[in-house]
């Protein structure tokens, strides 16, 4: 009983340090934020909804305040076509147009400097800079940080962030935060009570939750169905892996992919990950020849972000990736040998 109360006391303590902590780094977030006059804000490579709605909602809060803002991301050079419609993208600049010299730069959603390809060097050359995120494993980059694993999607963190400045919510700001939100929790599958205290509060500006997600994540060009016929019927069950909840897995070559857009690519996970007889979901895609990258999926209990670690990248236990090179079949075996077990056709 003592043993059980010394370990409550030494947790309690434990969580006021921590609390106290996100408390010190909010502030310091904040005071960044207020200080700066001019101010680049940073998606990842190939941004999703999440990132890209989290930039741009943070964007027309500072713009609305009398800041110079700009919106960017090194790749692809346009903003993906699922995400155009998303408002604020007057902000968006090549990257050859970002300012190298902002008095702030903040990246959003974005695990590691690298995922922010060449506009990474900003954190080298601004005058303060500043890391908001939600993934495991963000590896504390910039002058500032705002990493809360707890929250299930960045745009999460621009809201807090946003009330916190007393930012009043324009129907255009609550829209990027809600394109983030819905996609980052999966339709809310995965959602946490205080992602559908958000959402209520976001529908509250008279957004339209059906426009705002259409384009994101139900809508795809007649090619995409021939692309699954192609992968799908490739597709390989590993039943002993994960201790014997098994993985399915797909790969993707550059042919399969050729004139896919990257929201057709990325759409086949939720698909596979269907799959009654597997715990885990992977695609494999290649990116250049001999170059992948392995996106992963689990349902209930596999910590998919440990096993991408130790394969050289991260994310959420429920939802991670990461890159290698060589041949297919190797990539898929380097996988299986991560989580147990040998691939077999299904």
């Amino acid at each position: 009983m003592a043993e059980s109360v010394e370990s409550l006391k030494a947790f309690m303590t434990e969580l006021g340090g921590r609390t106290n902590k996100r408390r010190t780094d909010l502030a310091a977030v904040l005071k960044a934020l207020v200080k700066a006059r001019t101010v680049v804000i940073l998606a990842h490579v190939n941004p999703d909804a999440d990132a890209l709605g989290s930039a741009l909602a943070l964007g027309l809060a500072l713009e609305s305040s009398g800041r110079e803002v700009v919106v960017s991301f090194s790749y692809p050079s346009e903003v993906p076509a699922s995400l155009r419609a998303l408002p604020g993208q007057h902000l968006i600049r090549p990257v050859e147009l970002v300012p190298t010299t902002p008095d702030l730069v903040v990246s959003v959603d974005v695990g590691s400097v690298e995922r922010l390809g060449a506009l990474g060097s900003l954190f080298r050359t601004a005058g303060d800079s500043v890391c908001i995120d939600h993934h495991a494993s963000n590896t504390g980059f910039g002058n500032h940080q705002l990493i809360d694993t707890g929250a299930n999607a960045t745009v999460c963190l621009i809201a807090e962030i946003l009330n916190d400045l007393d930012q009043d919510l324009t129907k255009a700001i609550a829209t990027n935060l809600y394109a983030g939100l819905a996609t980052d929790t999966g339709g809310f599958r995965f959602a946490a009570s205080q992602d559908h205290v958000l959402a209520a509060e976001l529908l509250e500006h008279r957004i339209d939750p059906e426009e705002i997600i259409r384009p994101i994540m139900d809508s795809h060009p007649f090619g995409w169905l021939g692309m699954l016929s192609s992968v799908l019927g490739d597709a390989v069950l590993d039943r002993s892996a994960v201790g014997g909840a098994g993985l399915v897995a797909v790969t993707i070559s550059l042919a399969a992919a050729e004139g896919m857009r990257q929201e057709e690519l990325d759409s086949v996970i939720d698909i596979i990950r269907t799959a009654d007889e597997a715990e885990v979901a992977a695609v494999i895609k290649e990116t250049d020849p001999g170059r992948w990258q392995v996106s992963l999926r689990a349902k209930n209990f596999a910590n998919v972000a440990a096993v991408a670690a130790t394969l050289g990248g991260g994310g959420h236990p429920r939802a991670a990736g990461y890159g290698t090179s060589g041949q297919a079949h190797d990539v898929l075996s380097e996988l299986t040998a991560a989580l147990g077990g040998s691939a077999v056709r299904s």
